[in-house]
């Protein structure tokens, strides 16, 4: 009668496990979320149209229906916008959907590598700038959130000419870009994005076409500070295409100045067909993201020793150089590829 009841704990699938195990980090959570999808697309996917008219009437009832849930959101305030004006449902809905025809059917990019970006956190991505218009970053928006697994917004930083211009200001910030300064650059890095930067600005973009795909200098390296303040990594990136869009053999600095503008070219089909001169030519795009670099190996103080910046510095663009030329060496038509 001495003996001592024993309790004998019930083995459970939460017991077998660690917590860890059995706890799912909200960021594994919202990667499970974007795999669902509706019955009605699983229904289009397994009963392809058969013929062109059924296709257009299934992408008219998309419009519609898009349409529609985008005035409800816009309508009820379903949408969040961030400290910089980022409207992540209005870049989605509008901005995407209007670029994506130029970025496949017109350049028809190809992209190498976005396995090397950050699927979360922050990253930096560094790329050449070319084309006398700026899309390139257009481009590279598009090519990051339609390849990466989980669709993320690529926000740049741009130059103080971009704010100040109507309109072109107000969807630069909806888009979620900012002013190329240092200390935007460590707000946006600090809180996880995905940031990009173009460091030859307009020295890059408005470069002659007898010097194209040959780097200028990459501003006195205020990303490489950021990214060392920060511990992000840098993500160099190659773009080729950008060059042929609009080969710039002139420059009317005259008018530029009249017009405060860093330059006003002269093309092959501009200014002489006027409006008609401004559409891009059709040439062959290939956007390339390298393997990053760290920079968490960095102590925070190192980010103003001009010795270390300019070195990574040369590193990123020496990479991003080397990557046009073995890309050039490949491609044996700007038009075709």
């Amino acid at each position: 009668m001495n003996e001592v009841a024993k309790v004998i704990q019930l083995r459970t699938d939460a017991a077998e496990s660690p917590p860890r195990a059995r706890r799912r980090s909200s960021l594994e959570r919202v990667d499970v979320l974007r795999e669902v999808t509706s019955i009605t697309e699983r229904i289009e996917e397994a009963n392809p149209p058969q013929t062109l008219g059924e296709a257009a009437r299934r992408r008219l009832t998309r419009t519609i229906t898009g349409t529609a849930d985008f005035l409800r959101r816009r309508i009820t305030g379903d949408y969040h916008v961030d400290e910089f004006g980022f409207d992540q449902h209005w870049l989605e809905s509008v901005l995407l959907p209007v670029v994506r025809p130029i970025y496949d059917a017109w350049f028809r990019v190809e992209v190498r590598g976005i396995e090397n970006l950050p699927v979360r956190g922050a990253g930096l991505v560094v790329a050449n700038h070319a084309g006398v218009v700026p899309l390139d970053g257009l481009m590279m928006s598009v090519a990051v959130h339609d390849n990466h697994p989980v669709h993320r917004a690529l926000r740049l930083l741009a130059a103080d000419l971009i704010f100040e211009t109507p309109v072109v200001g107000t969807i630069a910030r909806k888009a979620g870009h900012t002013l190329a300064c240092t200390a935007d650059a460590e707000r946006l890095l600090r809180s996880g994005e995905l940031t990009g930067v173009f460091p030859e600005g307009f020295k890059g973009v408005g470069k002659p076409y007898s010097e194209r795909y040959k780097l200028q200098r990459f501003g006195r390296g205020g990303f490489v500070s950021a990214a060392i303040k920060t511990g992000a990594p840098i993500i160099p990136c190659s773009i080729v295409g950008s060059e042929e869009t609009y080969p710039k053999l002139g420059d009317l600095a005259p008018l530029a100045r009249l017009l405060g503008l860093p330059y006003f070219p002269v093309t092959p089909l501009f200014p002489h067909l006027g409006p008609l001169g401004m559409i891009p030519m059709p040439s062959k795009w290939y956007i390339e993201f390298g393997e990053p670099i760290p920079t968490d190996s960095y102590d925070p103080s190192d980010a103003d020793d001009p010795m270390v910046t300019f070195e990574v510095t040369d590193q990123v663009r020496e990479t991003i150089q080397q990557t046009l030329y073995r890309q050039l060496a490949k491609r044996r038509s700007v038009f075709l590829g």
